[in-house]
């Protein structure tokens, strides 16, 4: 007998007076562990862990909507199209969220929030930015791992069909035109989750053989100079993305043949490796 994955039944559990939409429920958890595991991180690097708690509440507002601004503005037709509905943008709960805008609307409310204390006459801060990108790429990591679970209880962002163990069975109301007739898909929610937590492993990994600590303290170039492991954060998903987004069947603008994903995971990907590349100054 073929074995797959089965998909959900519900995407939402109802009550007389509430929806609970597991999509977002797999968001809201994701964001919990970030938190801790970013709380942790910034704690054994020396800093004011009530700081994480203060720039989340800039972060989290600012990746949410920097992350449905990416997908809506990328997938444009399926709310402004011919068929579309303009009011379904701000039905997050449904699914979208484009990980490069929640990363660079995020990483631009935390960038002000620390190098912005001095200019509006607030404290210094105890880290600087660099070092609080460096603290919290693990956990958001995880926090993507579990977030992807939600694509699954959506039903949606699965890839070509496939018969291989581990594919992911798909209703018949779920399966895109032209493929109605295929019933077992890739798993790339799957593939991604599993890519993102090798991912904060090996981060794991390097902090306990480097330093988290300021350039003034660096005293060789084996010392991981801070803002690296958000680089390699950077680099490191983008090379996964690439490949995973190249098993999508989902709609998606082309260029050249490629999806616009895959063109702005190289991208990204070339960026990190060039600024990984570089050796800082030294300087004491």
């Amino acid at each position: 007998m073929h074995r797959y994955l089965p998909s959900p039944s519900a995407s939402a559990v109802h009550f007389s007076f509430l929806t609970i939409h597991f999509y977002a429920l797999c968001i809201l958890m994701g964001i919990c562990s970030a938190i801790l595991i970013t709380r942790a991180r910034y704690r054994k690097a020396g800093g004011n862990v009530d700081e994480v708690l203060e720039v989340a509440t800039y972060i989290i507002p600012a990746g949410i909507i920097g992350g449905r601004l990416y997908h809506v503005l990328t997938s444009p037709d399926a709310y402004f199209g011919r068929n579309g509905h303009p009011i379904d943008a701000l039905k997050i709960y449904e699914g979208g969220m484009g990980i490069w805008g929640a990363v660079g609307m995020g990483a631009a409310a935390s960038f002000l929030y620390f190098k912005g204390s001095k200019k509006f006459g607030k404290k210094e801060r105890s880290l600087s930015f660099a070092q609080f990108a460096d603290a919290v790429v693990p956990g958001l990591l995880v926090a993507q791992a579990i977030g992807r679970w939600g694509n699954w209880f959506n039903n949606e962002l699965f890839g070509r069909p496939t018969k291989l163990p581990w594919a992911l069975h798909v209703p018949d109301a779920f399966r895109p035109k032209g493929f109605e007739n295929f019933a077992t898909f890739h798993p790339t929610f799957l593939y991604e989750s599993i890519w993102c937590l090798l991912g904060a492993f090996l981060i794991f990994r390097i902090s306990r053989l480097h330093t988290l600590d300021t350039l003034d303290s660096l005293d060789t170039l084996d010392t991981l100079p801070p803002g690296k492991l958000f680089l390699f954060y950077i680099a490191f998903y983008s090379f996964g993305r690439f490949w995973i987004e190249s098993l999508r069947i989902d709609s998606a603008h082309l260029i050249w043949g490629l999806r616009l994903n895959m063109w702005v995971s190289a991208l990204t990907f070339c960026v990190a490796i060039y600024f990984l590349r570089l050796k800082p100054s030294l300087k004491r």
